[in-house]
């Protein structure tokens, strides 16, 4: 299945090869749990079949909306024009000053701020939070910008159909099949800004994932995987909010050869290691 067809991300700025195909999880994979070693390289696929998914809904939203951004907040950012921080230098800079429904909010207007801004909704868009209605509607809210997040909304509704969580796994109203944990965790590894006009910002988001339903007999076990986000965002209402977002594969390490964890295993990491606020 391929919904990249008509909004090729190599004309985002980072984008890849014009094209980004979106797979979904096949019923045939071979449980990997009970000790066995994971396949060398097959390990992406699940996670870019469901993450991509998201993507991309997100992106032709957005692609239709260029230009329609809220209105950008005229104060002015006192960091600005500051030169960057170096890769693996601490900025000292405060991150965020709140939240929304768990997700950080109130960040700098300049280019630090704008990269934990990214980071951070990398990790929403990329949660298991998006396979619920309520929980994807609270997050749209907080992320998207105001004049888009209605197109969002109503393009993501059609698009979580009940074949499709049947396709990821899951039963036809989304829920999680009884014996099974569902998982969707995105953690950013690293960010850099490609351009930065003091009210818009665009940022690449350097990830690695896990997707899939832990479990005894699983035909989706969690995989993981690598990818770069790219993310354009506006200055709306004294915050950064996503304007537009798209998604390629890589760059991605040596696959290690580490023993894989038992479904039991990979639960319990799930639910009992929280996740992180990540700034630059």
């Amino acid at each position: 299945m391929s919904l990249g067809d008509d909004h090729g991300y190599g004309d985002e700025p980072g984008g890849g090869s014009g094209q980004t195909r979106t797979r979904l999880p096949g019923s045939g994979d071979a449980d990997v749990y009970g000790g066995a070693r994971r396949p060398a390289r097959s390990s992406s696929r699940s996670l870019i079949a469901v993450v991509g998914v998201v993507v991309l809904l997100i992106a032709a939203i957005a692609f239709a909306n260029r230009g329609g951004g809220g209105a950008a907040d005229d104060e002015s950012g006192g960091a600005a024009n500051e030169p960057s921080a170096q890769p693996t230098a601490p900025s000292g800079v405060r991150p965020v000053k709140g939240d929304a429904g768990g997700i950080p909010t109130g960040y700098a207007r300049d280019e630090q701020g704008a990269q934990s801004a990214a980071a951070n909704y990398a990790v929403a868009l990329g949660s298991a939070d998006m396979f619920d209605k309520a929980k994807r509607d609270e997050v749209l809210n907080v992320v998207i910008t105001p004049t888009a997040v209605d197109q969002f909304r109503s393009t993501l509704d059609k698009a979580y159909s009940a074949q499709f969580f049947q396709n990821v796994g899951l039963n036809e109203d989304g829920s999680t099949p009884e014996g099974f944990t569902f998982i969707s965790r995105t953690s950013p590894v690293g960010t850099k800004v490609t351009d930065f006009s003091g009210t818009k910002a665009t940022v690449d988001v350097w990830c690695t994932g896990l997707i899939g339903l832990a479990g005894q007999g699983s035909t989706n076990p969690v995989t993981d995987g690598w990818f770069t986000i790219t993310m354009e965002l506006d200055w709306v209402n004294g915050d950064w909010k996503v304007i537009t977002h798209s998604q390629k594969d890589g760059p991605a390490p040596v696959g290690g050869d580490n023993r894989a964890s038992s479904a039991e295993e990979i639960a319990d990491a799930v639910n009992g290691y929280g996740g992180f606020t990540y700034a630059r």
